[in-house]
């Protein structure tokens, strides 16, 4: 319900804004800005995204076809159900949505975007068969699609290189503030979720992973932080690379190993990989309209210029305001906040207090609405329940941890 009201409050809000803006500041242009902003949405949520996500989803959901087919699937359930036996209570320990959302799990952290939407989808879909109420998210959904949302990336590579384009000093300087802030976002939408559904974290088995995980983290975060910006993108692209080929000609030769009639259960697989592609098109197009439209009206201006306004009465250092744009933005539109991060970067320079802080926002957490819109959208899942209201509070504290953090590393 919760995506109901946002949806229509951003085309309302935004045609309150552009009504005012025509009669009292006689922007006569502004209805022409939203309604292309419209159109150019609507033909980017299919032409480049839609489409591109269909050819993936269709090799990737006929390799898990055949990863379910040979009880890959099962074996990596069996081995991570401890922790999720206790994270997801409702589905059984030998459940593929297990192991198809720790695949999802390990290609987020990869970076690996491509891969990890096709076993998010996948995992949702599994998800659904255990939920009693269709039209409802269940509470596994929820700790999934929150988890999935904060984004847990081990190494920006993308930002680093955006970094690198415009000729930083050390592109990937700004590695250890956003892993730190994605940590916390993460951890806080976990705990959120977790409190609402009443999970134990003082169980002996669900601590242990959890502070297994975070050593774990650590450990990475110590290692890349002795590396150079151009060891970093060799070594996590070789890494990154090497484990989703494994995954891929694991999954295939363990299915020929099982004597698994092999392509045609990939095809089989890829059939249906295409036909969620196409059951999501109208969830993205009407998303990304409703965003493009609240954009171009100029409402996320005025949000920004009302926070400069309040933070200017307190007495402390406001230089961060210049950077909330992204912040802002990277809940509605990844490419937005994209853009805006490097618009940033541009103005105030790539190795400015903003442009680096600008970075560190756009590397923490993931883009809520378009997360939410992809995959319950994937199942017809109406009521979200507080799935949205936890993905925004992770996001939230992840936006505060990077801005103190990035006080203490660059300002």
């Amino acid at each position: 319900m919760a995506l109901n009201y946002i949806w229509v409050g951003f085309f309302i809000v935004a045609l309150i804004v552009a009504l005012i803006k025509w009669i009292f500041l006689g922007d006569t242009l502004i209805f022409k800005q939203i309604v292309d902003g419209m159109f150019s949405s609507a033909e980017m949520a299919v032409m480049t995204i839609a489409l591109p996500l269909a050819g993936v989803m269709t090799f990737f959901m006929g390799i898990l076809k055949l990863g379910e087919e040979a009880g890959v699937i099962r074996v990596l359930a069996k081995v991570i159900s401890p922790f999720f036996s206790r994270l997801f209570p409702e589905v059984p320990k030998d459940h593929p949505a297990n192991g198809q959302m720790i695949m999802n799990f390990s290609a987020n952290m990869l970076g690996l975007d491509n891969a990890a939407t096709p076993f998010g989808l996948k995992a949702m879909q599994s998800l659904q068969e255990l939920n009693t109420k269709p039209d409802t998210a269940s509470n596994a959904q929820i700790m999934f699609m929150v988890l999935h949302s904060a984004g847990p990336v081990l190494i920006p590579i993308s930002i680093m290189a955006q970094r690198a384009i415009y000729e930083a000093a050390d592109p990937s300087d700004i590695f250890i503030p956003a892993l730190i802030s994605v940590y916390v976002a993460t951890l806080t939408g976990l705990l959120f979720v977790g409190i609402k559904q009443r999970i134990n974290f003082f169980d002996r088995v669900l601590f242990s992973w959890l502070v297994g995980l975070t050593g774990f983290i650590g450990l990475v975060l110590w290692y890349f932080s002795r590396l150079s910006k151009e060891e970093i993108e060799t070594t996590s692209g070789i890494v990154s690379n090497l484990i989703l080929f494994l995954f891929v000609a694991g999954f295939v030769g363990a299915a020929f190993y099982k004597k698994v009639d092999v392509f045609p259960k990939f095809v089989e697989g890829a059939k249906a990989g295409f036909e969620t592609s196409v059951k999501v098109m109208p969830y993205l197009v009407g998303m990304l309209v409703a965003i493009s439209v609240f954009r171009a009206s100029g409402t996320l201006n005025y949000i920004v210029d009302f926070f400069k306004w309040i933070f200017s009465f307190t007495g402390l250092n406001t230089e961060f305001t210049h950077a909330l744009p992204t912040a802002l933005m990277h809940p509605l539109s990844g490419s937005g906040s994209r853009a805006m991060m490097i618009e940033a970067m541009k103005e105030y320079g790539v190795d400015s207090f903003v442009g680096r802080l600008s970075c560190v926002f756009q590397a923490c957490s993931d883009t809520i609405l378009y997360i939410l819109a992809l995959y319950f959208g994937s199942v017809s899942i109406k009521n979200t329940r507080y799935t949205l209201w936890a993905g925004l509070l992770a996001d939230f504290a992840g936006v505060v941890t990077a801005i103190v953090v990035s006080y203490i590393f660059f300002f």
